[in-house]
């Protein structure tokens, strides 16, 4: 199923080309209001998801990017050792590899991982995301649905035996 892989690459291509647009078009912290509910805003995490350890005092940058490739490594593995018939699990986790290593990417040249999309409602703001995230985020979401389909066919299938 290594078939896949371009999508990933696809993912890495398009999250690094809109972080490089949003690192020399915005200027950091000042949001640029697309919509109501939707801003760019250029930030820098050099934590991890949601700025967990931001603070931490720069020895995340490396941890971070130390599990960002081995999880990588993983990933690429399973997909490897996919059956044909599992296109759907293929797809999920070529999304979360390529997040992962767009991610990762940054966080070894920069020592932070540039964040553009901020999304909000009144005075609530979800933390500021880019491409890479959303890819992980829907292929986790992949992965959760198609447990659940498994799970619920293996039910079916025990309840008629």
């Amino acid at each position: 199923m290594l078939k896949w892989i371009w999508l990933a690459v696809i993912v890495v291509i398009l999250d690094q080309l809109t972080k490089y647009i949003a690192s020399t078009s915005l200027e950091i912290f000042q949001p640029v209001a697309v919509m109501p509910m939707f801003n760019w805003t250029l930030m820098h995490n050099t934590g991890a998801a949601f700025s967990f350890l931001h603070d931490a005092g720069g020895w995340q940058r490396w941890f971070f990017a130390v599990i960002a490739l081995v999880v990588s490594v993983v990933i690429f593995l399973w997909i490897k050792r996919l059956e044909q018939h599992e296109k759907w699990q293929a797809i999920a986790l070529a999304l979360i590899l390529g997040g992962a290593i767009g991610n990762v990417i940054d966080r070894i040249w920069l020592g932070y991982v540039v964040d553009f999309i901020q999304v909000y409602y009144q005075q609530w703001y979800w933390p500021a995301f880019n491409i890479a995230d959303s890819a992980i985020s829907i292929g986790v979401a992949m992965i959760i649905i198609d447990s659940i389909r498994e799970y619920r066919a293996e039910r079916q299938k025990s309840k008629s035996e």
